[in-house]
């Protein structure tokens, strides 16, 4: 029988996205260098029977199931633009302050960083329609934004002997009761950083994750 050596095509995609998504296992859990998971990666794009699959698992332990994030509370409705707070105040004065979880924003967000460290972790806010929006002051201190990726966000701001390190975005909605997070900073001597994670993700997994979907992205 020759089955296993000529599967049939639904048979041999099945097996070489559970093989991909395996070795993505065990590269972010540090048993692959980067170099022997390229190397297997382009091994498994190009196999043609389930044994060279299977044969590039053979010599890796049982990977460890992938939790996958959570979702942002998709039980939390959104909070209704009427139940909000006008203003409020992120104040880190020689110290640090954070927001994690599922907290509420308030319309307009005042983060005011002076020696010291701001922390806002948007990954489980559900955000009402319409912006939300943070004015920085940063002095001689940092500011950290964590944003899951289909959150649209608008930066600018001006760093003077600072900098504000935030990743390209897509192009905001068109509708302007869309939930959109904007963003104006003041940067002195200091940092505003914009990291995209997904939700329970660690700034390291985030990075690893990045790096794999890159290399499994099909060349053009």
């Amino acid at each position: 029988m020759n089955e296993a050596r000529q599967p049939s095509p639904v048979a041999l995609r099945e097996a070489r996205e559970r093989v991909i998504s395996a070795l993505c296992t065990h590269f972010a859990e540090d048993r692959l260098d980067i170099a022997d998971f390229e190397s297997r990666l382009d091994r498994a794009h190009r196999a043609t029977a389930l044994t060279e699959l299977d044969a590039l698992l053979a010599d890796l332990p049982a990977a460890t199931p992938q939790q996958a994030p959570a979702a942002p509370a998709p039980d939390r409705p959104p909070v209704r633009d009427t139940e909000r707070r006008k203003h409020e105040l992120h104040l880190a004065l020689l110290g640090g302050n954070a927001r994690r979880g599922a907290w509420t924003p308030a319309r307009r967000n005042h983060v005011v960083a002076i020696l010291g460290g701001v922390e806002l972790d948007f990954r489980e806010v559900a955000l009402p329609p319409g912006p939300t929006e943070l004015e920085i002051f940063c002095l001689m201190g940092g500011v950290k934004l964590i944003v899951p990726p289909d959150l649209p966000l608008a930066i600018s701001g001006i760093p003077i002997m600072g900098g504000i390190d935030a990743p390209t975005r897509a192009a905001l909605p068109a509708d302007p009761r869309a939930p959109v997070l904007r963003v104006e900073a003041v940067v002195i001597m200091g940092g505003v950083e914009v990291s995209v994670r997904l939700p329970g993700e660690s700034e390291r997994d985030a990075r690893r994750r990045r790096r794999a979907e890159k290399r499994l992205r099909p060349s053009t």
